[in-house]
């Protein structure tokens, strides 16, 4: 990907919603709280929808940029390849799941990998929502937001999916939070 979707996605999209979420929780009960207690409170609070949407946004781009790294990409090893490989039968299986979650999350979202209850999962959220709010603990992410490949890749999402799998992914990341999962 190009410097330039990252001083976009990350100098602007993610910078924005870090400057929103202190304005809008500073001076009340939530500004002390720790990011994923925001997220758990303001979810289930509508008239906290803003903060929600902020906290959320900003957890999980920090999440998705743990989840990329140069020169990243191929097959997971060790514990997390077994695991991927029993609980999805292949890791070409699992790339063909994870591939359709982010192709076909309509209109803005996420793609994950997860544990839910000790199997492996992929799922899909719309905006903002994330796993921590399904008590799900998130492995890996990809964001299917359209600003997070449309300068290098314009409308064709399938490009970008495969880019992330193939050359940035970050397996390292995945199975360190596997271990504490």
């Amino acid at each position: 990907m190009k410097g330039e979707t990252f001083e976009y996605h990350y100098g602007k999209h993610h910078k924005a919603y870090v400057d929103n979420l202190n304005k809008l929780t500073e001076g009340t009960e939530l500004a002390d709280k720790s990011l994923e207690e925001v997220i758990q409170i303001s979810f289930k609070d509508s008239a906290k929808a803003g903060i929600f949407n902020n906290a959320a946004q900003v957890w999980n781009h920090t999440f998705f940029w743990s989840s990329l790294k140069p020169a990243g990409g191929g097959a997971p090893t060790g514990e997390l390849a077994a695991k991927i490989d029993k609980d999805f039968g292949s890791f070409d299986q699992f790339k063909e799941a994870f591939s359709t979650a982010a192709a076909t999350q309509f209109g803005s979202g996420w793609a994950w990998l997860v544990d839910d209850g000790g199997t492996l999962k992929v799922t899909k959220t719309p905006n903002a929502e994330n796993p921590l709010v399904h008590g799900q603990k998130p492995l890996l992410t990809l964001d299917v937001w359209e600003h997070a490949y449309y300068i290098d890749f314009r409308n064709a999402r399938p490009a970008f999916i495969k880019n992330f799998l193939d050359n940035l992914v970050n397996w390292e990341f995945a199975a360190e939070n596997l271990a504490k999962a």
